[in-house]
């Protein structure tokens, strides 16, 4: 019963962790930006979900049709505004990475203080759908259980959007090389500002469901970039199959270890299965070795 009921709750964890790290796996994957203000953006639409159910009664999932197409665009801009001059200068896809760290750095405090002076430092919460589903007589939340049915969707409409239609082709023939991409009269620098933009709507996706059950507040957007960062590279980067594995192993570990170990020790367990795999396939579980 107990094993049941952790699994249950260590799959909706890592569906969360694995919705959240498809969106860095595009923008690093395909546009070549490590954006460490990556988790900032989960915080800033669980804000607007919480805002919208709170002040408008507007039903979180219904939300998504706003945030979503809100999330696409402020991140477009934000690539072609702060990062296209970055992309433009750079000689090498190392130096394109160097930058854009030190970029979205800086874009962290920024919108990490504009989260601090709207909201404070409290902690926020709001009660969608916090009724128990019973599931072979394990008791679970259905705000929890939605959030996964939904994670697997998008999940699957990227995954088939990538892989069975022409746009998807051209994404990911500009991950793999964007050069040769280029002398097919792929348009690179759209697709990689698309690429942005849409994995930028991917993890506000992903904050909007995860406010549905957890509590949140302006300071905590570096906890889900880490665990964006550690899925991303222990799936392989550019690889959707990778992150979802290691989301729903990094969701397991979690869970198992705080059941039946010490919920203290859950943050040592992830990073020792991190470095493990690092050791034995330092390019991920699914990703590929350079030559």
């Amino acid at each position: 019963m107990i094993l049941l009921e952790a699994t249950l709750a260590g799959l909706v964890l890592g569906g969360m962790y694995a919705l959240v790290a498809l969106g860095l796996n595009l923008q690093y994957g395909v546009a070549r930006i490590m954006n460490l203000a990556y988790g900032e953006g989960v915080i800033v639409a669980a804000f607007a979900a919480w805002w919208l159910y709170t002040a408008g009664g507007i039903n979180p999932i219904f939300g998504l049709a706003l945030i979503l197409p809100a999330a696409f665009a402020v991140n477009w801009l934000i690539y072609r505004l702060a990062l296209t001059p970055l992309v433009r200068r750079a000689k090498l896809r190392e130096q394109l990475e160097v930058d854009s760290i030190l970029a979205t750095f800086g874009l962290l405090f920024v919108v990490q203080g504009l989260m601090l002076v709207a909201f404070g430092g409290a902690y926020y919460s709001y009660g969608f759908l916090s009724v128990p589903v019973v599931i072979a007589d394990v008791t679970i939340a259905a705000n929890r259980l939605l959030a996964l049915g939904f994670a697997l969707v998008l999940g699957l409409a990227l995954y088939l959007a990538l892989t069975r239609t022409r746009i998807g082709t051209a994404v990911r023939a500009v991950a793999v090389d964007p050069v040769a991409a280029g002398l097919v009269a792929i348009d690179v620098r759209q697709v990689a500002a698309a690429s942005f933009a849409l994995g930028g709507a991917l993890v506000a996706a992903g904050g909007v469901l995860v406010s549905m059950f957890l509590t949140f507040n302006a300071n905590i957007g570096v906890v889900f970039t880490m665990k964006a960062l550690i899925v991303v590279i222990m799936g392989g980067v550019g690889n959707l199959l990778g992150c979802l594995v290691a989301g729903l192993i990094l969701g397991l570990t979690e869970t198992f270890v705080a059941t039946w170990v010490d919920p203290g020790l859950t943050l040592a367990a992830t990073y020792a299965i991190f470095l493990a795999i690092l050791l034995v396939r330092p390019q991920g579980l699914f990703g590929r070795a350079a030559r």
